[in-house]
């Protein structure tokens, strides 16, 4: 579910933190934590709690939550001392208190939708941010796939200048750009088909729409 608060668009589907019609980044750690905070709202969430939702299967210290929550509060610029967004819940965790809501679908969504290189499927739309996207569905993967025929880290998507190439990352079930199966890096075009083991998607290459013409009176 899209939300919105304050300047901020909230968009787990798409995995964009948008403010001000600009991508705002996040770790993908980060994105997490904010979308369980949004979700437990005004509920707050014990620091236990939160370090087994973000770090299931490994353990590390109270001081990588920390981290995070600077970096979540970084992000929507927010302060601990004057928080808008993100409370200390003092000897306990955190809470989003900001007045969020949940973003209405249609017109809306399309005004918000970003130009640059991207990954469209039925299961989302996920905008990929210069560096490398790792595909797959462990939790940290810019772009999550839940399916089991996705291994956890399946393939890299790396982004330079707009520019796109895919490498599989030793799947299980194999990465394959209309049909044919990724052997070595390979440069994406617009509109070609990617298929990570049974989940195909769609590589997009969205340019801004023109501004809009003012049309004197006649």
């Amino acid at each position: 579910m899209r939300f919105l608060f304050a300047e901020f668009e909230f968009d787990p589907g798409r995995r964009l933190l948008v403010r001000h019609g600009r991508p705002a980044p996040l770790s993908p750690k980060a994105f997490q934590l904010l979308e369980f905070l949004l979700d437990r709202r005004p509920e707050a969430v014990s620091k236990s709690e939160l370090l087994t939702h973000l770090w299931s299967e490994t353990f590390v210290s109270e001081a990588s939550l920390y981290n995070l929550v600077a970096e979540v509060r970084a992000a929507l610029g927010d302060h601990p001392r004057a928080a808008r967004f993100v409370r200390t819940v003092p000897r306990y965790g955190y809470a989003f208190h900001g007045d969020a809501r949940p973003a209405e679908t249609g017109v809306e969504a399309s005004e918000t939708t970003l130009p640059g290189p991207r990954l469209i499927s039925t299961r989302g739309d996920w905008l990929l941010p210069e560096g490398s996207n790792v595909v797959g569905r462990d939790r940290d993967c810019a772009v999550r796939i839940d399916s089991p025929s996705v291994s956890r880290h399946h393939a890299r998507i790396l982004v330079t200048r707009g520019e796109a190439t895919i490498e599989d990352l030793g799947s299980k079930n194999g990465t394959y750009v209309n049909e044919q199966s990724i052997k070595a890096p390979m440069a994406l075009d617009d509109r070609v088909q990617i298929r990570f083991g049974s989940v195909t998607m769609t590589y997009r290459i969205l340019s801004a729409l023109p501004s809009t013409v003012t049309q004197r009176p006649v």
